[in-house]
């Protein structure tokens, strides 16, 4: 066989192991990206859309948020272990926790009740060991009316202060308390007053399943827009890059 034809010969091996080498490539780089992903949004960030009008005016039905979860201590996953938190949860703090009420449902509210607080509302007003609190992102929209729900009184009785009759107890939206937070646990309430369902209904959050606290919006749109295709055509572009407080 002449040189000429070796060569040839030659050249359909050659691409074929070149096609081999840049597939090999392309699957290290794909499972790099992969690992890199995980990790993120494991251990340090993750998306997290509002689906609930609960957090209105800081948070809008629309907002896709990315949640620091390195702060408090990201959990590993499998052996189900906390990373050291660069910080514990402060009373103001937005957070992102794992719903008391639904399974496998991460909710977003704020922390008006740290361990040990006690806790009263008195006509929509939140009162915190013994002081009236001004809190200027609380929205009223519904203040004529003042319901109550007996899974109020069910949790809450166990928490009231001794001098406060059981007998007598009859908790509502607007006026119930006053009632002392546990230890490791928090007491968090939508900034929505009179359209939240968090902890006067349902009890206090446990440290263990708080997982994180929002950065910044990185994307929101007027989920109630008239516009066709709404999440093009509605986009809030104000609130792109917007950091709740």
């Amino acid at each position: 066989m002449s040189e000429a034809q070796q060569v040839k010969a030659d050249e359909p091996a050659k691409a074929k192991k070149g096609i081999r080498h840049s597939t090999w490539e392309w699957v290290k780089s794909l499972a790099v990206a992969l690992v890199i992903w995980f990790v993120l949004r494991t251990l340090l960030v993750e998306a997290f859309r509002i689906p609930s009008s609960s957090m209105e005016r800081t948070l809008l039905v629309g907002d896709f948020l990315f949640v620091n979860k390195a702060l408090y201590g990201a959990e590993v996953p499998l052996i189900h272990r906390r990373l050291p938190a660069l910080r514990e949860p402060r009373r103001g703090d937005i957070v992102v926790f794992d719903s008391r009420t639904e399974a496998g449902v991460k909710v977003v509210k704020r922390i008006v009740g740290m361990p040990g607080d006690t806790l009263q509302m008195k006509h929509a007003v939140l009162w915190r060991n013994g002081v009236a609190q001004s809190e200027g992102y609380v929205e009223h929209v519904d203040s004529a009316d003042d319901p109550s729900d007996p899974g109020m009184r069910a949790w809450q009785i166990d928490h009231l202060l001794p001098g406060v009759s059981r007998d007598t107890y009859r908790p509502t939206r607007d006026n119930w308390g006053p009632l002392v937070v546990s230890a490791d646990s928090f007491f968090v309430m939508g900034d929505n007053r009179d359209n939240s369902y968090d902890s006067r209904y349902w009890g206090f959050v446990p440290r263990v399943v708080v997982r994180g606290r929002p950065i910044f919006i990185y994307y929101s749109f007027d989920h109630d827009s008239w516009h066709a295709l709404p999440f093009l055509t509605a986009i809030r572009w104000r609130r792109i890059g917007h950091r709740p407080l």
